[in-house]
């Protein structure tokens, strides 16, 4: 039986989403304990050309909400990106996961040849829409919620495989 583009792209994005949050969670958790501004969290990256905590988790829902939407054939609105603590980026969490369970497993279905174009920096980019899930989506709300999970590990966040894979 062949995975549906609906079974392929939203559970993944809702697991990993529900994860970021909880790991969210758990970082705001120790700047509380140990007195910490959580600003120095959501600030932090881990090499100085990458972007910070709240960055990467505004890029990991922009990616899994804009695939939800592009692969149903919606135009995707832009957010503004005003997220710099903790309560923000689980409210933009939050509110992308609520975008996502909108969408209809029959909106995404037979999306696999849907032309999905985006406008990048050096030019607009045209995908089908099984290529835009496999080689772009996922990809990207993968790195992008690994990285915000990485910032918070290496500032001490007791956090393990477990927190990033979230419930399955």
């Amino acid at each position: 039986m062949a995975i549906s583009m609906y079974s392929a792209s939203v559970p993944m994005m809702k697991t990993l989403l529900g994860a970021l949050s909880g790991v969210l969670d758990k970082g705001a958790a120790v700047a509380a304990a140990k007195n910490v501004d959580p600003a120095v969290l959501a600030n932090d990256r881990l090499a100085p050309d990458m972007f910070p905590l709240w960055r990467q988790v505004q890029i990991a829902c922009d990616m899994a909400r804009g695939g939800a939407l592009r692969l149903a054939g919606h135009e995707v609105p832009t957010l503004p990106d005003v997220e710099p603590n903790f309560d923000a980026m689980k409210a933009r969490i939050a509110e992308t996961l609520a975008v996502i369970d909108g969408i209809a497993e029959g909106e995404i279905a037979g999306s696999e040849e849907r032309t999905v174009v985006l406008k990048m920096r050096a030019g607009e980019v045209e995908f089908t829409g099984l290529r835009y899930l496999t080689g772009f989506v996922i990809p990207n709300v993968t790195f992008h919620c690994g990285a915000a999970y990485n910032i918070l590990r290496h500032n001490g966040v007791e956090i393990g495989k477990r927190d990033f894979l979230g419930a399955f």
